[in-house]
């Protein structure tokens, strides 16, 4: 069975298209979190507001820092 953490290590590793096959199943707002990284990561940045509000967070600027974003929901769920 895949988990969050599985998503989140496809996400480090950069492969933000396991890691929506994972989340989009995760109904949680760290879920929620996890997704929204996937479509920022995707270039889907109105649709990872979506997922931001899901997961009650605001959306970083479009400056953001995937990697940092990463780290936080990692820290988060670990």
């Amino acid at each position: 069975m895949t988990t969050l953490n599985d998503a989140i290590d496809h996400l480090d590793a950069g492969d933000w298209e396991a890691a929506h096959k994972i989340v989009q199943n995760d109904s949680t707002a760290n879920g929620s979190w996890a997704h929204g990284i996937v479509h920022i990561m995707e270039g889907d940045l109105r649709n990872a507001g979506y997922w931001y509000r899901r997961a009650g967070r605001a959306l970083p600027d479009a400056d953001v820092d995937v990697a940092a974003e990463i780290a936080a929901l990692k820290a988060a769920c670990r």
